[in-house]
């Protein structure tokens, strides 16, 4: 049989998708045989789904209860056949969220790294060879959109990197000059007065970015990446914070 015919039985369940459903209504507009069944597979939902979720086990006792029963063979080929949609409709929706999942990755995302490296006593060639490697400063050389500010008080400088984005703005931050152990945030300010949190790091304490510092690796600037929905000309200033609340340091867009 065409296979317009094998999607009565996902029919009468509901469980057709909004483009399978209005296909399936077409045909059946035009074929007596799917009309015929339908109507013999009316009040049968709770059994089929019964048996589409309990393959095997078989519902005999419900199916006796009932006054209309299309023949064996219908039973068990619809039986398998919704049982297969629902299968195919799980992995559909479970790929939709994967997709979503990849879209969402994909678009603003978050990259911290500490240009040092991890070897504290490092030379001048293995700090080269883990800039090459820092996706997040390698974009913050690259873009030519660049502000920068220093807090008179804490002493916090912060240069933001701005690109415009069909999702909005990638941002990527180099800060210097801060102290831990403590958590901060980079929020964008849109000229509206919307707030958004663009990322949020955890700074150790030997700090990070600090020209006396005893390491060479807290004598390196630290590099966040992330993202705003602002396009860049929406956004009014960005500010580092604590998340205790206090400025660290503003930077004007």
């Amino acid at each position: 049989m065409p296979n317009e015919h094998e999607t009565v039985g996902a029919y009468a369940l509901g469980i057709l998708d909004d483009a399978e459903a209005t296909a399936f209504e077409a045909h059946l507009a035009t074929c007596e045989w799917c009309a015929q069944q339908l109507d013999e597979l009316a009040g049968m939902e709770p059994m089929l789904a019964a048996l589409a979720d309990l393959p095997g086990t078989g519902t005999p006792a419900l199916g006796e209860s009932l006054s209309a029963k299309p023949s064996p063979r219908v039973v068990e080929k619809l039986v398998d056949e919704v049982a297969e949609r629902r299968a195919r409709k799980r992995r559909r929706n479970f790929y939709m969220v994967a997709a979503a999942g990849a879209l969402i990755i994909s678009g603003p995302f978050v990259a911290v790294a500490a240009s040092g490296g991890g070897d504290e006593g490092g030379g001048g060639s293995g700090a080269n060879q883990t800039l090459a490697a820092n996706p997040a400063k390698e974009a913050f050389d690259k873009s030519s959109d660049k502000i920068m500010a220093t807090d008179p008080g804490t002493q916090v400088t912060a240069t933001v990197a701005l690109e415009k984005k069909l999702w909005g703005t990638e941002i990527v931050t180099e800060l210097k000059n801060v102290e831990g152990p403590q958590k901060c945030s980079l929020v964008a300010v849109g000229k509206n007065g919307e707030r958004e949190t663009v990322n949020s790091w955890s700074v150790p304490g030997e700090g990070y970015g600090l020209p006396d510092a005893k390491t060479d690796k807290a004598k390196q600037p630290l590099y966040v990446q992330g993202g705003a929905a602002f396009a860049p000309n929406e956004i009014d200033h960005f500010q580092v914070m604590t998340f205790d609340g206090e400025l660290l340091v503003e930077v004007d867009a």
